[in-house]
C-alpha cells in the first residue's frame, strides 16, 4: 500500500468521529462556542431529537464578514494564537475543529453580525464538498448556527442514533448542566417547536438556588449543605447532599473553571470525604464548582474535554477533601463540633504525572504557622516550597441549603489535664548532666565576654543589622545559610542555629503535649498492603488501642498481612513497608496506659521520620520555626539550646586581621 495524504472531506468525517459522537455532542460545541463569544441568551431549537435539526441562537459578539469562510476550515480558531496561549487557556473550545467537524457531516448554515457591520452574512457548507458559500442575511447582533440532517452523508453514524426521546434526553441533560454552570444565562430549550426548558439568569443566592432546585429537585436542596472554600488561587464552591432517606443519587454536578467534568480524582475526593464523614461507601449528591488559575490545568488531554489534568493534583484533592468533609461532619451533627479532619499538614505538590506510589497518602494544607497534625494541638509544618492555608467559609442568604464550614484562624490548643502537665513537666527536666554543661558553658562565656547577662554575649557588638534582618523576641535574625542554618545576632554574639534540628524538637515537644488526646489520623487514597513476621501482627492486634492512639488505622488479611488504613502526619512520606515493623519493635515493649514519659523515644523517633526529606528552607519557613522554639517553654530552651546553638568565634578572626599589620595595596 501507498502512503497518501487523507482528502480533507475524509480527514474532517475521521476527526468528527471524536467531536461528534451524537446529536448532543453538537449542542455542547456550539453552546460553548457562544458563551465564549460573550452571550447572555442562547436559544435552542430541536427537531426529532436533533437528527432534523439543531439551531443554536446567541447575542454574542458575532464573526465578521471575511472571517466566516475560515470558521468552518479546520485547526481554525480566535482563541488560540501561541504555546503561551495553550497553557493558560480560558475559553470553553478552542481545538479549532467544532465547526469543521460538525459541517462535514451535516448541512450547516452559519449567519452573524457584528455590532461594526450593518447587514449580517450567512455561510453555508455541506458536508459532501465542503465548499463554503457566503451570502448576505437578516440577522440581529449574534448568531445563529442551524445543523440540518446530521449524518446525513455517514449512513453507518447515523444508524447508531436511537430514538428522538433518548437524544433529545442526553440534549436536555447537556442543557441543565450548561445552566447550572453559568447562573447568568438566559436559556431557552425547545424540541419539535415546543418549550421544554427556560432559564432565566439568576444574580442573586435564592435566585441561584431555585435554579438548582428546578434542575436538580427540591430535595436535594431540602438536604444539603452550602460550602465556600478559598485558598490563594483556588476555591471550592456549591452544595453537596448529606444522607437520608431517598437521597438523589444523580445528582453529581461538578465544574472546573466553568467546564463541565468527569475527573476521576475529583471523584475520588468526593466518594472519600463522604465515606470517611458518614461511613457510607457511595459517592454524594454534589453540584460543586471549583476556580483554579487557568495555568494551574490542563484542558487539553480529551477531544470532548470531560476530563482535566492539574498540575497539582494532590493539592486539589485535598482542597476538595477538607472543604467536603467539614460540611458534611457539621451537617450531619449541627449541635455539635465538626468531626475532626484526618490530619492536615502543609506539603509541597509536585503534580499529578510525579505522586509518590509509596503512600498515595491524602494530605492537607493549613495554616502557614502551624498544621494540625495531633488531635487538639498545633505542630510546627514541615517545611516545603510553598505552604498552603485552607479555609472553609460560610455561605450566607441560604433559604433551602444549610450553611457550613468555617473561617481560618491561628489554632488555639486544648487545655492538657493536670495530670499531663506534671508528666509533661517531669518529662522536660533537664538532666544533672546537660545542667553541669550549661553551668560550665556560662562561666566560660562570663570570663571570656566580660558579661553574664547571656551564656553567647560576644565581647563586642557587630555592625548595624543588615536591612534584611528580622527581630524576634529581642533577637536579630540575620541571614539563613545553606538552606538549613540560621545566623543568629543575641546581644554581642553571633551564633548558628539548625533549623532542622528545631524543627524535630518543636515536633516531639507537641507530641508529648497531646498524647493524652491521641494523634490524628491521615487516610491514605489507597489502602497499603504489607507482609510481616507474624510476631509484629500479633504485636499489631495486641496493640490495637495503642496504635490507634499513634493515629495508625490497621486491618488485617491473614495471620501474616497489615492492611494500613490511616497513618500519623509523621508518616506520610515514610516507606511504610520498612518504617511499620521498626514501629512495633518501639511500641511491644509499651502498654495501653503508656504516659507521656514512657513514650518520650517513641516521639522522639516519629519526630525524626517527620523530618526525612527536609534539608532545604526558605528564610519564611526558618524565622517560622524559631518562633515556635523560641514560644517553648523555658525548660525546653534550656535543654535544647546547646544542641541547637553554636556560637560562631568571629574575634579570633579580628585577632588575625590585627596581627596582620601591614598596607594592602590597591
Amino acid at each position: 500500500m501507498t502512503i497518501q495524504i487523507l482528502p480533507p472531506r475524509l480527514a474532517n468525517q475521521i476527526a468528527a468521529g471524536e467531536v461528534v459522537e451524537r446529536p448532543s455532542s453538537v449542542v455542547k460545541e456550539l453552546i460553548e462556542n457562544s458563551i465564549d463569544a460573550g452571550a447572555t441568551r442562547i436559544d435552542i431549537d430541536i427537531d426529532k431529537g436533533g437528527a432534523k435539526l439543531i439551531r443554536i441562537r446567541d447575542n454574542g459578539s458575532g464573526v465578521e464578514k471575511d472571517q466566516l469562510g475560515l470558521a468552518l476550515s479546520r485547526h481554525a480558531t480566535s482563541k488560540l494564537a501561541t504555546l503561551d496561549d495553550l497553557e493558560a487557556i480560558d475559553s470553553l473550545g478552542f481545538r479549532g475543529e467544532a465547526l469543521a467537524s460538525i459541517s462535514s457531516v451535516s448541512r450547516l448554515t452559519f449567519t452573524s453580525r457584528t455590532k461594526a457591520q450593518s447587514e449580517a452574512w450567512q455561510a453555508y457548507a455541506e458536508g459532501r464538498d465542503m465548499q463554503v458559500q457566503i451570502k448576505p442575511a437578516a440577522h440581529p447582533i449574534g448568531t445563529t448556527v442551524e445543523v440540518i440532517d446530521l449524518f446525513f452523508n455517514t449512513p453507518a453514524r447515523r444508524k447508531f442514533l436511537r430514538t428522538d426521546k433518548t437524544e433529545f434526553n442526553h440534549i436536555d441533560e447537556l442543557v441543565k448542566r450548561i445552566a447550572l454552570s453559568r447562573f447568568d444565562l438566559q436559556i431557552t430549550l425547545k424540541h419539535n417547536g415546543k418549550v421544554i426548558r427556560s432559564y432565566r439568569p439568576a444574580s442573586t443566592l435564592e435566585q441561584q438556588e431555585r435554579r438548582v432546585a428546578s434542575i436538580t429537585s427540591n430535595n436535594f436542596m431540602a438536604n444539603c449543605m452550602a460550602l465556600n472554600c478559598e485558598h490563594d488561587d483556588i476555591k471550592l464552591w456549591g452544595w453537596v447532599g448529606l444522607p437520608h432517606d431517598n437521597a438523589p443519587m444523580d445528582v453529581q454536578y461538578s465544574y472546573v473553571n466553568g467546564r463541565m467534568m468527569r475527573d476521576k480524582l475529583i471523584n475520588h475526593a468526593l466518594r472519600q470525604a463522604y465515606e470517611e464523614a458518614t461511613g457510607i461507601a457511595a459517592p454524594p449528591a454534589y453540584v460543586l464548582f471549583i476556580e483554579v488559575s487557568v495555568r494551574e490545568v490542563d484542558v487539553n488531554v480529551h477531544p470532548a474535554k470531560h476530563e482535566v489534568r492539574f498540575h497539582q493534583a494532590r493539592l486539589v484533592h485535598d482542597f476538595i477533601f477538607q472543604g467536603v468533609f467539614k460540611a458534611i461532619s457539621e451537617g450531619i451533627s449541627p449541635s455539635m463540633p465538626a468531626a475532626e479532619l484526618p490530619a492536615q499538614e502543609a506539603i509541597s505538590y509536585p503534580g499529578q504525572a510525579e505522586q509518590s506510589t509509596d503512600n498515595r497518602i491524602s494530605a492537607h494544607a493549613v495554616e502557614d504557622s502551624a498544621h494540625i497534625g495531633l488531635a487538639g494541638n498545633a505542630v510546627a509544618s514541615p517545611p516545603m516550597q510553598k505552604q498552603h492555608s485552607y479555609g472553609v467559609s460560610t455561605v450566607t442568604g441560604s433559604s433551602h441549603a444549610k450553611s457550613s464550614g468555617y473561617t481560618p484562624q491561628r489554632y488555639i490548643p486544648d487545655a492538657p489535664s493536670a495530670g499531663a502537665i506534671k508528666q509533661y513537666n517531669h518529662l522536660l527536666q533537664p538532666t544533672k548532666a546537660e545542667v553541669a554543661e550549661l553551668q560550665q558553658a556560662s562561666r566560660h562565656n562570663s570570663v571570656s565576654n566580660n558579661a553574664a547577662e547571656s551564656p553567647y554575649q560576644g565581647r563586642q557588638t557587630p555592625a548595624s543589622k543588615p536591612a534584611f534582618a528580622e527581630s524576634i523576641a529581642g533577637v536579630k535574625l540575620l541571614s539563613l545559610l545553606r538552606d538549613n542554618y540560621l545566623l543568629v545576632q543575641d546581644d554581642g554574639a553571633l551564633l548558628l542555629a539548625d533549623v532542622r534540628a528545631m524543627w524535630q524538637v518543636n515536633c516531639k515537644v507537641q507530641l508529648l503535649a497531646t498524647w493524652e488526646q491521641g494523634v490524628i489520623s491521615q487516610p491514605l487514597l489507597l489502602p497499603i498492603s504489607i507482609k510481616l513476621d507474624k510476631n509484629f501482627v500479633e504485636t499489631a492486634k495486641n496493640q490495637r488501642n495503642l496504635l490507634n492512639r499513634l493515629g495508625l488505622e490497621l486491618n488485617y488479611s491473614n495471620s501474616a498481612t497489615i492492611i494500613v488504613r490511616k497513618v500519623p502526619a509523621q508518616l506520610r512520606q515514610a516507606n511504610l513497608a520498612a518504617v511499620l515493623p521498626e514501629l512495633l519493635q518501639q511500641i511491644v515493649h509499651l502498654s495501653e496506659q503508656a504516659t507521656a514519659s514512657d513514650v518520650a523515644p517513641l516521639c522522639h523517633w516519629l519526630a525524626i521520620q517527620g523530618s526525612h526529606g527536609l534539608t532545604k528552607f526558605t528564610w519564611e519557613q526558618a524565622t517560622q520555626i524559631y518562633s515556635q522554639f523560641i514560644e517553648q517553654d523555658s525548660c525546653v530552651q534550656q535543654q535544647y539550646r546547646s544542641k541547637l546553638f553554636e556560637q560562631l568565634d568571629y574575634m579570633s578572626v579580628i585577632e588575625k586581621f590585627n596581627v596582620c599589620d601591614k598596607e594592602v595595596s590597591l
